[in-house]
């Protein structure tokens, strides 16, 4: 081997010459590498070369290198090397080759360790790790680190040694590279303890916590960036492995964090870093951090610490503390209970909202704005003091302030759209005058706050306006449309794209009443449809044809038409500008004009679906994953993407990239990296559009279905839970679709139970059984919070609609399958309602966030519609569903009682006589919660009872029990204010006169319920009220001929507008009985 041609082609690759380091690596790779005297040479190079950056390149390139050729070489050779190699590593000054030539060591020790060989090293390494010298002692640990990395359990050391070791090491008094080694080297510990399998070393573990603490705080007292930055990523990487490892310590973790968090003598990027930490603890560790009740604690610090944005805008996108510190407080009002988030915050504003300090006002309404996502429920409960706040500062003298609050305004209305909207009287002329004020000071294009005030008022108004009725969303049409269409050709990008949006929201939700600024608007807009010059025009552009897919369903299929053409041409094209955001609009257009235009879209269809198709046939593999600083923090860690666990590999300062984006490609823990790319985003959207346009467009879909539905099935078990959700969603909507065009075509409505008494079409039996097959997969193992529930929401509506016949698979019926999974949420032990990798623990909080609470809720909506689904059949079903229902109907939370109740209600009706066995528990519970402090459990409770008289034939209890019945109903009827709590009064009167007649005062109950006549909001007790009506005149009741004079306005009434106060049944009988007190 020629030697010196070797170095000269090696020095080639460090030249700034594109051409000369290809051809140099084509010879070496052609020529030097085949053979494994490159592997020694190589190793020479690194272990003795004079120049620094070729040491370099040959500690890079010899990884290669390695895994081809180092069993090849002679033994004596081997040893030789390692000797040379290990020096070097000692001896070496640059830390950049000495971590090179470290993870040389242990690629090479990770082939001998297999082969039985080199079986001194671990011994070298400890009298390296304990040498007088630092250098040594620094080496030393990061060999050991990469050592651990690389071999992981083949380490031929006691683990016991090693943690007594680094005892030692984690105090170096000298170094503080020693220190950051060791704890590197026992974030790899961590990622192979099992502490199950060894209580030993988690122990060990667990007393090493403590002193890597203290480590951390020395790195970010001495400002050590470099050091510190490694010292965070051990920790983010410790939240990723067995919880055990932390769990003696989390707390006093958590509130180091927390105090370093708020310290404003610290480094801004330390703090940002402990904010981050304590963001993902309460993602992925959130029971823990409920359990140690530290939620009002970081509450209360954060909102401190938006006290400190300063003169940023919201444009600015700086990761600054205050910044965190808001996306702190987002996470955890949707990870834990208000009590321990909203409610403390709540308390604490007022005074900040009234500070002097403009800086206090704003970071109060900012800290309200966050939480609202998290607990909107409870935020809505609190809108009558939260509003007189929100107006007060709309009209504050500071602009920032008010930009603020106007984020506040657009945050609460989209998540409270129709409680907000309530308030429009109140809200939209301060908006109003906060958007003419700035308009009227605006500077032009650089006067960012005035801008930033003209963004807000469209925006706030973009998400208040869709909570209004359509007749109060109309009156504002001439003040607002003018007003907002001025600013289309602002300089401002981002205010014309703000004004765009807020025209689409508010012609959607005038409808008619937009019609007359219609044709100016399109004309308005028009030059934006094609525009494509720059990324800001293609931003624009999307929006715009958003906000003309909204203008489209305001006025109709009619008016709109001459725009159809050119929009879908336009949409068309923008497929194929590389600009996923424009793709996602063109497919949302597409489901708009889908919506529009129902059967009259086929046209379109070919297209549409070719498109879509194409979008979910996309390669996500090709994916470049980059990650730089920004992403520090997850590196060398597992962490959940997206419900699915990801393992990171960890950042090394060796330059050899390349190499590790070829390892990575054969690492399957990398498929999932792709879950939050654009593409996956995108898949998302295509496959809700696609439901969209099945659900519309119907028979006319029918020639795309079977590609369509194959093309969505294998996107169930997608790394993204977007899409999993989407495609699981699209699918039931497709079996629902088809189910309804089939009972178009002749076959018989399902009836409740099983076995089947309708069978349902061969096609739809073959879907059925691949749909609910793929959502069982998903469903049973789903970490994801969000995906289980619309799960639990989608098989509900589909039982509803369809009956039980989707309860069959191929491999029979799954009703135990879904039992089990229901029962897990229940009782909060459902993979999704653990901690990360924790099992189901016994004691379970008794509180829950809101969307944890979705979570259940949900489930007792697929038990109401499985009791639907399988009528009286479901009483065996009910003796598994019982107790945890009955728990949730003594809850200590209003919405948990009201839930329960309703289920259980529900529930009772769908059993009809089943219900029977169970008369004396379900009476005892429905009674008690006749007096409930909460409307809608009463409410609920009142419907139970009816129902259960209604049904049950345990006939003595019933009875028994209609005196105290009488007693706890009559207070009720005096509550005018509560519409739905009377509706169900006269309802459950109803039924317990038609059951038992005899036993009933019915001159004397009968006019106090006439006086409850017409409901007023639920519609559906309509049918049991006026069944009785008819069966007391069929049996000549002397009362109820009385009050016919008081009943025949009645009749008429319920006859008219709205059409769903009666089915159609209930209607002809109100019909013939007009007719006949006619006579």
């Amino acid at each position: 081997m020629d030697e010196q041609q070797f170095v000269q082609l090696l020095e080639s690759l460090l030249q700034p010459d594109t051409e000369r380091v290809k051809a140099a690596t084509s010879a070496l790779n052609k020529n030097y590498y085949t053979s494994p005297l490159a592997l020694s040479a190589l190793l020479q190079i690194l272990a003795s070369h004079p120049k620094q950056e070729l040491r370099q390149l040959a500690a890079v390139e010899v990884r290669k290198l390695v895994p081809k050729h180092w069993q090849a070489l002679p033994a004596d050779q081997k040893s030789t090397l390692r000797n040379q190699l290990f020096q070097a590593a000692l001896s070496e000054n640059a830390t950049l080759v000495r971590h090179s030539a470290a993870r040389v060591v242990a690629a090479i020790a990770a082939i001998d360790f297999e082969d039985g060989e080199w079986a001194d090293l671990p011994g070298y390494l400890l009298q390296a790790a304990t040498s007088d010298t630092a250098r040594h002692r620094e080496i030393g640990m990061y060999i050991l680190f990469t050592l651990l990395e690389a071999v992981g359990d083949e380490f031929p050391a006691n683990n016991a040694d090693l943690y007594k070791l680094f005892a030692t090491t984690i105090q170096d008094p000298e170094s503080a590279e020693v220190r950051i080694n060791t704890m590197l080297a026992l974030s790899r510990l961590a990622m192979m303890l099992d502490p199950d399998e060894d209580p030993k070393s988690l122990k060990l573990f667990q007393d090493s916590i403590p002193g890597m603490v203290k480590v951390l705080k020395a790195t970010v007292d001495e400002g050590d960036e470099d050091h510190a930055m490694q010292a965070f990523e051990v920790f983010q990487t410790l939240l990723g492995c067995e919880s055990a490892l932390l769990q003696k310590h989390f707390g006093d973790l958590l509130k180091f964090m927390i105090e370093l968090a708020s310290a404003t003598s610290v480094e801004d990027d330390y703090r940002s870093q402990a904010l981050g930490f304590l963001m993902q603890c309460v993602r992925y560790r959130k029971l823990k951090v409920q359990g140690l009740r530290l939620g009002e604690d970081m509450t209360l610090k954060a909102l401190q610490i938006a006290t400190e944005f300063g003169d940023l805008t919201s444009d600015d996108e700086d990761l600054t503390p205050a910044r965190s510190a808001l996306g702190l407080l987002d996470i955890l009002a949707s990870s834990l209970p208000p009590s321990q988030v909203v409610v403390p915050l709540l308390k604490a504003i007022g005074p900040f909202v009234t500070n002097q300090n403009p800086d206090y006002r704003r970071a109060g309404i900012l800290a309200l704005g966050m939480c609202v996502e998290g607990a909107p429920d409870f935020i809505a409960t609190q809108l009558h003091e939260i509003l007189p706040m929100v107006l007060h500062l709309l009209e504050d003298p500071e602009a920032k302030v008010r930009a603020a609050a106007l984020n506040g305004v657009a945050r609460l209305a989209d998540d409270l759209a129709e409680d907000m909207g309530k308030e429009h009287a109140r809200l939209i002329p301060a908006l109003i005058k906060n958007f003419d004020l700035a308009v009227n000071a605006s500077q032009g294009a650089e006067d960012e706050r005035n801008l930033e005030i003209i963004r807000g008022s469209c925006n706030a108004i973009d998400s208040l306006i869709e909570g209004l009725d359509p007749e109060d969303a109309a009156k504002y049409v001439p003040e607002l449309v003018p007003r907002f269409s001025s600013v289309f050709q602002h300089p401002d990008f981002k205010s014309k794209v703000a004004a765009v949006g807020a025209v689409g929201s508010i012609a959607s939700a005038a409808e008619s009443a937009f019609l007359p600024y219609f044709e100016q608007t399109m004309h308005a807009l028009a030059p934006y449809v094609e525009i494509k010059e720059s990324q800001d025009d293609l931003d624009l552009r999307g929006v715009v044809c958003d906000s003309m897919g909204k203008m489209a369903s305001a006025v109709g299929a009619g008016p709109f038409k001459p725009y159809v053409l050119p929009l879908m041409k336009a949409s068309e094209e923008a497929l194929h500008l590389d600009h996923p955001r424009l793709r996602e609009t063109s497919y949302i257009l597409w489901s708009t004009m889908a919506k529009v235009y129902e059967e009259e879209f086929s046209p379109y269809l070919a297209g549409a679906v070719k498109g879509l198709q194409d979008c979910l046939q996309q390669e996500e593999t090709d994916l470049e994953v980059q990650l730089g600083e920004e992403a520090k923090d997850l590196l060398g860690q597992e962490v959940v993407v997206a419900g699915r666990k990801v393992k990171v590999a960890a950042a090394t300062d060796d330059d050899d990239d390349a190499e590790g984006m070829e390892d990575m490609e054969n690492d399957e823990d990398w498929d999932d990296i792709g879950a939050v790319t654009a593409v996956a985003m995108e898949k998302e959207i295509a496959i809700e559009v696609i439901g969209d346009i099945i659900t519309h467009t119907r028979r006319e879909f029918l020639p795309y279905l079977e590609k369509i539905v194959t093309s969505t099935l294998e996107l169930v078990e997608h790394s993204y839970e977007g899409v999993r959700k989407a495609a699981l969603g699209t699918l039931w909507r497709t079996y629902a679709c088809l189910w309804g065009l089939a009972e178009g075509a002749g076959m018989a409505p399902w009836k409740p139970g099983v076995p089947l008494q309708v069978e349902p079409t061969e096609d739809l039996k073959k879907l059925g059984s691949h749909i609910m097959t793929a959502t069982l997969a998903v469903w049973q193992d789903e970490l994801d919070r969000g995906t289980v529930t619309d799960i639990n929401r989608d098989l509900a509506a589909t039982l509803k609609l369809c009956g039980p016949a989707l309860l069959y698979t191929d491999q029979g019926l799954v009703v135990p399958q879904v039992t089990q999974q229901i029962l897990a949420i229940l009782t909060k032990r459902h993979p999704c309602q653990q901690d990360e990798g924790d099992e189901a623990e016994d004691d379970v909080p008794e509180e829950s966030s809101e969307y944890d609470w979705l979570v259940i809720e949900t489930a007792t909506e697929v038990i109401t519609c499985l009791s639907c689904a399988l009528g009286p059949g479901f009483a065996e079903l009910w003796k598994i569903f019982e107790k945890p229902l009955l728990k949730y109907a003594s809850s200590q939370e209003s919405t948990e009682r009201s839930a329960a109740v309703g289920c259980i209600a529900e529930c009772i009706g769908n059993m009809e006589a089943a219900c029977t066995p169970y008369t004396t528990g379900l009476l005892k519970l429905l009674i008690h919660r006749l007096t409930d402090e909460d409307y809608e459990t009463k409410s609920n409770a009142v419907y139970g009872l009816g129902l259960l008289c209604e049904k049950s034939t345990n006939e003595q209890e019933i009875l028994k029990n209609y005196p105290t019945i009488f007693q706890k109903l009559e207070p009720l009827l005096d509550d005018q204010g509560q519409p739905r709590l009377l509706d169900n009064t006269a309802g459950c009167v109803s039924r317990m006169i038609s059951r038992h007649p005899n036993h009933i005062p019915v001159s004397e109950v009968l006019p106090r319920l006439v006086d409850l006549l017409p409901l007023r909001e639920d519609f559906e007790e309509n049918k049991p009220i006026f069944k009785m009506v008819v069966q007391l005149y069929q049996a000549n009741d002397a009362t109820i001929t009385q009050l016919t004079p008081r009943l025949m306005p009645v009749f008429q009434k319920v006859l008219g507008p709205p059409e769903e106060q009666l089915e159609d049944e209930t209607r002809s009988q109100v019909v013939e009985l007009v007719k006949y007190l006619q006579k």
